[in-house]
């Protein structure tokens, strides 16, 4: 039976798989944090609360078409969740690419707090 935890991962992937960045924000924290899979060491490029998810959102909708999410599945271990996906679409080069990737996420009052990104490389 899914319970209120397997209702927000539905909502958060299906916001992701739309790009609609308010249902995204809808379903994290005011304090939320999104370590993204690339960027300066050691936890790549970190985005903190909403305004860096919408601006990341908007830049990443122009750098990245088509972008889309399947595969999708979330294992619970302990207080942590771990999502693994598929994403496929095109760079901001142009270029096709698919991908396999994995989520390390927090949950607080509710709410996502921390998504940080792994993703297999070129």
């Amino acid at each position: 039976m899914p319970d209120a935890i397997d209702d927000l991962f539905r909502r958060f992937g299906k916001a992701f798989n739309k790009a609609d960045v308010e249902e995204i924000a809808a379903c994290v924290t005011d304090d939320f944090e999104l370590r993204l899979n690339a960027g300066g060491a050691p936890a790549g490029r970190v985005l903190k609360g909403k305004d860096d998810l919408r601006a990341y959102c908007a830049d990443k909708s122009r750098a990245h078409r088509e972008a889309r999410y399947s595969e999708a599945r979330i294992h619970r271990a302990g207080d942590k969740l771990f999502g693994t996906f598929r994403v496929t679409g095109i760079d901001h080069a142009g270029r096709a690419f698919d991908r396999y990737g994995i989520d390390l996420y927090e949950v607080k009052d509710g709410k996502i707090a921390l998504k940080d990104s792994y993703l297999k490389a070129d």
